[in-house]
């Protein structure tokens, strides 16, 4: 039964992609016919306008008059755009690092803490998805990190590190999937707690 429904869906798919290819009407046919004319008239000075090297860390997506040309990215290496009827966007697929500052937690066991934190993540498809990449991501691991954080008594927070950040990449990762991107790492950098909590917490300890 399994492939049975996989089938429709890629059928599904195929259907959304040539609706996609097929969406730039006649007078667009007609424009990128010009265009492709005016590269053949204008050779070999046009191949200068028409080639565009994408390095290895990069990847194009090419618009053509508005509507995304394919539903994968191209490169790394040498592609061709049609100029007037066609853009790109270059994505850049290595690893960004965001600094969390320090986020004021209250924890289950009504103890104010201030945890910082880093995010480690890619933007692999994120051009016609989200407006602000970096910006998006950030906010919403600051979110995640109090929410998750909010849950938890001071001493699995001190304690659970490991099993806290895996929680919270998941949710990221869950959040972000949709916006083509993929969260590889979150760790929490420092813990602060309330000086007379530190006291109390090294009494303790000497007591024992």
């Amino acid at each position: 039964m399994d492939p049975q429904k996989g089938k429709p869906k890629e059928n599904k798919t195929e259907h959304l992609i040539a609706d996609r290819q097929e969406g730039i009407g006649v007078c667009g046919w007609i424009l990128v016919s010009f265009s492709f004319l005016l590269v053949l008239i204008t050779f070999p000075i046009s191949i200068w306008a028409c080639v565009k090297v994408i390095r290895e860390y990069e990847r194009a997506v090419v618009f053509r008059l508005g509507h995304i040309l394919s539903k994968k990215a191209k490169g790394p290496g040498i592609i061709l755009i049609l100029p007037c009827t066609d853009t790109f966007v270059k994505v850049d697929l290595r690893t960004v690092t965001c600094n969390i500052p320090p986020q004021q937690i209250l924890t289950k066991d009504a103890v104010i803490t201030q945890v910082s934190g880093v995010l480690y993540y890619s933007a692999v498809s994120a051009v016609a998805n989200v407006t602000d990449v970096h910006s998006a991501t950030f906010l919403l691991a600051q979110a995640t990190l109090r929410n998750v954080l909010g849950t938890q008594t001071l001493a699995q927070l001190l304690a659970g590190h490991e099993e806290t950040e895996s929680c919270i990449q998941v949710i990221l990762n869950n959040a972000t999937e949709q916006w083509g991107i993929k969260v590889a790492c979150a760790e929490i950098k420092d813990v602060r707690i309330p000086v007379a909590m530190q006291r109390a917490m090294a009494a303790e300890a000497e007591a024992l």
